[in-house]
């Protein structure tokens, strides 16, 4: 039987590709989007290695609701899952909230888009 953590950590990254889609952000097509990842991965592993280290942790995991498999530093692989799901549906929200149009100067009716840019 899987348990619900880890259940969860299979159902996340695909619902939240799922929403990116939806949300029609092209957000998985850009290297920035990828860096993001990569950058997360960077601050995650050390500081999710410390709280969940075997050996004197912070954060218990009940044995029944993962599948016990933890790498590196005694990460559970389900908290990759949900990491990723929470980068990528905060980043297309956010990327798609800045696309919303909005008065541009003078009453022009532009739509401003991320960073400033004007269509």
């Amino acid at each position: 039987m899987i348990g619900e953590y880890t259940l969860g950590a299979i159902v996340a990254p695909p619902l939240a590709l799922a929403v990116a889609a939806l949300l029609r952000t092209g957000l998985l097509c850009r290297g920035r989007f990828w860096l993001t990842v990569a950058i997360t991965l960077a601050f995650q592993v050390p500081v999710d290695g410390y709280l969940t280290r075997l050996s004197d942790p912070i954060v218990r995991y009940r044995d029944a609701a993962t599948c016990g498999i933890r790498f590196p530093w005694d990460i559970p692989i389900e908290d990759f899952g949900f990491g990723f799901a929470l980068v990528v549906c905060t980043l297309a929200i956010w990327v798609r909230l800045s696309r919303r149009p909005t008065a541009g100067p003078a009453g022009t009716g532009r739509e401003v888009t991320g960073a400033g840019a004007r269509r």
